[in-house]
């Protein structure tokens, strides 16, 4: 069986099946309902289902949505060894598999189509295993990324999904492993490692996209994350 991306749409007539490999699915637009093992639900965008070879399953979905589908015949080690069916998966793979849905829909490339699956693969091995996130927990999570440089308060995020600041900050820890504002500092401290290793950006400027005004206060919580200090960082 040859490792394979695909890009697909399901009937919205179910049948049971199984293959004699691995599949995973995730959703690009719309929502899939699914039974695979322990698991009987819908799966959605920013997430991804594992159906193990030889499982059977059974997939419904309107017409208008489209998945990429991956076929394999190994699963990387982080997903052979969890209980998770479905899992939340990070930005990079996301971002990715919008590439993978332009690239497929408008080009055949043999060449290019192996080289997309291994990077695929890659992002896959990397992915924290975090069970399906609670779709509120899920719209927080999106929000933080893609305001990473602004002031982020504890307050606003739990009002934006109507929880009250206790409410809001147990189910974020449940979902994440991680308090709200620590959850932020890890984000705003991976995206700094990012820009330091791959862009020529000022320190300044970069302490600015990772939401930190004052260079000193940049550098000071830098170097408390990572043992050494931005400056140092970037030689």
């Amino acid at each position: 069986m040859n490792n394979l991306l695909s890009i697909r749409s399901y009937s919205t007539k179910p049948v049971s099946h199984s293959h004699p490999f691995n599949q995973l699915v995730l959703p690009l637009r719309g929502v899939i309902n699914i039974q695979v093992g322990r698991f009987n639900g819908k799966v959605a965008p920013g997430e991804c289902v594992v159906v193990k070879c030889n499982e059977e399953h059974l997939f419904t979905a309107n017409i208008e949505a489209r998945f990429v589908v991956a076929d394999m015949a190994f699963l990387p080690d982080n997903i052979l060894s969890s209980q998770h069916i479905v899992f939340a998966t990070n930005d990079p793979l996301k971002h990715y598999l919008t590439f993978v849905e332009k690239q497929l829909e408008n080009n055949v490339n043999t060449k290019l189509e192996l080289a997309m699956f291994d990077m695929f693969a890659s992002l896959l091995a990397e992915q924290p295993l975090l069970a399906k996130v609670d779709h509120r927990i899920a719209s927080v999570i999106s929000f933080i990324q893609q305001n990473i440089a602004e002031n982020i308060q504890i307050k606003d995020l739990a009002a934006s999904v109507f929880l009250s600041e206790t409410q809001f900050k147990k189910v974020f820890k449940q979902q994440t492993g991680l308090a709200v504002m620590k959850y932020v500092a890890k984000q705003r401290m991976e995206k700094a490692q990012a820009l330091l290793t791959h862009t020529d950006y000022p320190l300044q400027i970069i302490g600015e996209k990772v939401g930190y005004k004052d260079l000193s206060s940049f550098s000071r919580i830098f170097s408390q994350y990572f043992g050494l200090s931005p400056t140092k960082f970037k030689k």
